[in-house]
């Protein structure tokens, strides 16, 4: 016996099943695609200066100070940043906070572009935790496609920094 659309009723049932199968698996379309192996990661590492400017002077009253960033990196990573800093830290000794936002011009293991540099850091009486991430598809040039990790260490006041980062296709 067929149905209206001239299909029997056991091929009908085959089909539902397999059908029904392919979205209990969470088999799509994509897990026919070829799979897409993530960039590799590469390390750069250097020193940079930086110049940190209290902002808002006038605001003597400000309950968050603000603080202009301006760097100068060198090693694997050549160039300069200018970001904005906000900083408080607390009555108890060694405990503070900041977030930052910040700017990169310059070269990354030869390749030149423009990438931007995310900070969240606290310290919890003088034990730092420190995240900073390039902010996704912030890449220009060179460098579009990037992303990434940094970490900032600071020895007999001259800062290092120690980069992992990949180059992805640009979307």
């Amino acid at each position: 016996m067929k149905n209206r659309f001239g299909i029997k009723p056991n091929v009908l049932v085959v089909m539902c099943v397999v059908i029904g199968l392919f979205f209990c698996l969470g088999v799509s379309s994509l897990a026919f695609q070829k799979e897409k192996k993530p960039p590799m990661t590469t390390h750069a590492s250097g020193t940079f200066d930086v110049k940190v400017t209290p902002q808002g002077a006038d605001e003597k009253d400000a309950v968050v100070p603000r603080f202009a960033l301006d760097k100068q990196f060198h090693g694997d990573l050549s160039g300069t940043s200018k970001g904005v800093m906000l900083a408080m830290s607390s009555a108890v000794s060694g405990s503070a906070g900041y977030v930052a936002m910040e700017q990169v011009t310059g070269t990354l293991n030869g390749q030149s572009g423009t990438f931007a540099l995310q900070h969240t850091g606290t310290m919890t009486r003088g034990a730092p935790q420190l995240s900073v991430t390039v902010v996704p598809d912030s890449g220009t040039g060179e460098l579009a496609g990037l992303s990434g990790k940094m970490d900032i260490k600071i020895t007999d006041g001259k800062h290092f920094y120690e980069f992992d980062y990949a180059l992805a296709p640009a979307p």
